[in-house]
Order: C-alpha cells, then sequence, then structure tokens
C-alpha cells in the first residue's frame, strides 16, 4: 500500500469515526439504550478511532522510514478496524450475535499491527 494511501485511509477514517460516534450518540441513542448495546457501540467507535490514529502514525512514520513491517502494520490495521469495528457495528445494529465470533479476529489483526509497528521501529530507527 502506497503512503498516500495509507494516509487517506487513515483520514477517512477517522472522519468516519467522528461521523459514526455523532450518529450513534444522537440518531441511533434510544434504539442502543433499548438493546442495551450503547458500549458496545462505543467500544467500536473507540477502538476504529486509536486504530486509525496508529494508522496514520504507520502512514506519517513511513516519511522517515522504509521497512517492511510498516506495510504489515498497516494492512493489519486496515483489516483490524473493518472487522473488530465493522463486526460490533454490525452487531448492534442487526442484533445478529455470531457476529461478535468474528470480533477476535479483528482484535487480533489489531494486535498483529502494534507487534509490527514496535519490530519496524525497533528496526529501522
Amino acid at each position: 500500500m502506497t503512503q498516500k494511501a495509507i494516509l487517506l485511509i487513515a483520514t477517512a477514517f477517522g472522519a468516519l469515526s467522528v461521523m459514526i460516534g455523532a450518529f450513534g450518540a444522537h440518531a441511533l441513542a434510544p434504539m442502543l439504550r433499548a438493546t442495551n448495546r450503547v458500549e458496545t457501540f462505543e467500544t467500536a467507535v473507540k477502538y476504529q478511532m486509536y486504530h486509525t490514529l496508529a494508522l496514520l502514525a504507520v502512514g506519517l512514520l513511513l516519511f522517515k522510514v522504509e521497512h517492511p513491517a510498516l506495510q504489515i502494520a498497516a494492512w493489519a490495521f486496515l483489516i483490524g478496524i473493518i472487522i473488530f469495528s465493522g463486526s460490533l457495528y454490525t452487531l448492534t445494529m442487526t442484533g445478529i450475535t455470531w457476529l461478535g465470533a468474528i470480533t477476535p479476529i479483528g482484535g487480533t489483526a489489531l494486535i498483529v499491527g502494534w507487534a509490527a509497528l514496535f519490530y519496524a521501529i525497533l528496526k529501522a530507527l
């Protein structure tokens, strides 16, 4: 993935995180409260934003360093955000509870992203 693509995806995911969070806090609030899924939705939004910032850091780090582990980190964060937060968003909106079973796959991808970022920094700086 190119540095430009990483930065564009990160900024788009950041904006989406704010929009989804606002939508949840206002338009979806009654439904989320009624289904006891407020915390799940908030977790999805928080993890999307935290890992969007990590993805942004990877893109910015590429200005200084090129290391293959940064590509692994970028892809892992991207996949992790989509699977982790995406499955939680879908679960809160649809009530399809088996989606909770795939959420840890996204969490594992996020952990891989952090490990790859750690390794790239350790070896390249």
